[in-house]
């Protein structure tokens, strides 16, 4: 169940955004999910939307999902791409291995020298934290007193709190300028919530929140209820933006860090990986299918009761069937890390500045190859309403997905070539 649970006091008024004229939508979404280090393919995706103008009014996100989104969210435009990267660079510091992304001519080379740096890396983050990010709980949680939340996790995620306010202008988030949503979970309840700028002051503690997965990290308590990771639930907020209260036509950057798709593993540390995959991709192409079938019936009501005789038109199961039709046109851009052979299960936590530096390039070169492609910034012209595109599959050949109607067994979804 998905919720917006009820603010103490709501945050001031949205600025309203000046008339969009390019591209021909009228909200411009990121979508972020959860996936710890592989977040820096996210801030890539970024940069390259803003070398294109590509500026969102409504950025959403799970655990890093929702770091990223908050410093986006909470700086100026023209600020973002270097609040990003120093982010990035502040919480993948480490002397013993940045020497390999400052003096690239001595980096490992090959799958093998790479594979055991990138474990090696993700050891040391295991065994020492991430600064400005977390640090391993002393003594360990077992040996800490039941009832206290030292007790609950092997990290403490407390140096976070300092990071994000040195990176994200939280009074700019709760001008309302661009909008912001965090999903996290009621550990009491267990119900999937956002925080959202529409609805509520956005502090510190409602990002850390999002991204709070035990048993690595506490619950973050706020306002005496406390919420965990919101990947345990969902680790996709496009939902969230796609059935939002007041439906736009919306052009949708969905970056996901997790493929749903994947090889069949062949040992122990690939089950790890799949699995995590399987977990954490949160069933993205089957929830964007859904709403696309949503969307076909919603577009299909509306022309229904445009046809109804006048004295229907005002009766009251009319006005309940009104609220849920339209011919609203969404066009989501599909943006997947897909993790290198010498990645394994422990690419979330694996911290190394030339790794931050090899995911942010990946998600700089993945939109901007998405991006040349123009029909993606084209308003639909058909009434069915929902495009999906992803030009990156493993092939590697361009292509357009068209899923406004229902593909029945044995069916491919129409296409069209692109131009």
């Amino acid at each position: 169940m998905v919720i917006a649970e009820a603010p103490p006091r709501r945050a001031p008024a949205a600025v309203p955004h000046p008339k969009r004229n390019w591209p021909p939508f009228d909200c411009v979404a990121l979508v972020l999910q959860g996936g710890g280090a592989l977040g820096s393919y996210q801030a890539g995706v970024y940069e390259a939307l803003a070398e294109r103008g590509l500026h969102p009014d409504w950025v959403a996100g799970i655990s890093i999902g929702a770091i990223n989104a908050a410093i986006i969210a909470g700086n100026a435009p023209d600020e973002r791409v270097a609040r990003l990267k120093g982010f990035w660079e502040t919480i993948t510091a480490n002397h013993l291995l940045d020497w390999a992304a400052t003096h690239p001519q001595f980096a490992p080379q090959g799958e093998v020298a790479r594979g055991l740096f990138n474990r090696m890396s993700a050891t040391l983050t295991a065994l020492f934290g991430a600064p400005g990010f977390f640090e391993p709980r002393y003594p360990a949680p077992w040996w800490q007193p039941d009832g206290s939340m030292q007790a609950t996790s092997f990290y403490s995620a407390e140096r976070l709190k300092n990071t994000l306010e040195r990176f994200v202008d939280f009074d700019r988030i709760n001008a309302g300028e661009t909008r912001f949503s965090a999903g996290a979970v009621n550990v009491r309840t267990g119900n999937f919530v956002y925080f959202d700028n529409e609805h509520r002051e956005i502090r510190a503690e409602h990002v850390m929140a999002s991204g709070s997965l035990p048993p690595s990290f506490p619950a973050t308590e706020i306002d005496g209820e406390f919420y965990w990771d919101g990947g345990l639930v969902s680790n996709t907020p496009l939902q969230w933006v796609v059935d939002a209260e007041v439906r736009k036509d919306t052009l949708a950057f969905q970056v996901d860090l997790w493929p749903a798709e994947g090889p069949l593993p062949r040992n122990l540390a690939e089950v790890m990986t799949r699995q995590k995959e399987i977990q954490y991709s949160s069933r993205t192409r089957a929830g964007t299918d859904q709403f696309a079938r949503v969307q076909r019936v919603r577009g299909a009501l509306a022309d229904l009761l445009a046809k109804l005789p006048k004295e229907l038109r005002n009766a009251e199961e009319t006005e309940v069937l009104r609220e849920v039709a339209g011919h609203n046109v969404y066009n989501i851009v599909q943006l997947i890390y897909r993790s290198k052979k010498y990645e394994r299960h422990s690419k979330d936590y694996e911290f190394s500045r030339l790794t931050m530096q090899d995911h942010w390039r990946a998600g700089y070169q993945d939109a901007s190859t998405s991006l040349r492609h123009r029909e993606v910034l084209e308003r639909p012209a058909h009434r069915d309403g929902v495009f999906t595109f992803d030009f990156l599959k493993e092939e590697q050949r361009p292509s357009r997905a068209s899923i406004p109607t229902i593909v029945r067994k044995g069916q491919r979804p129409p296409s069209r070539k692109s131009r």
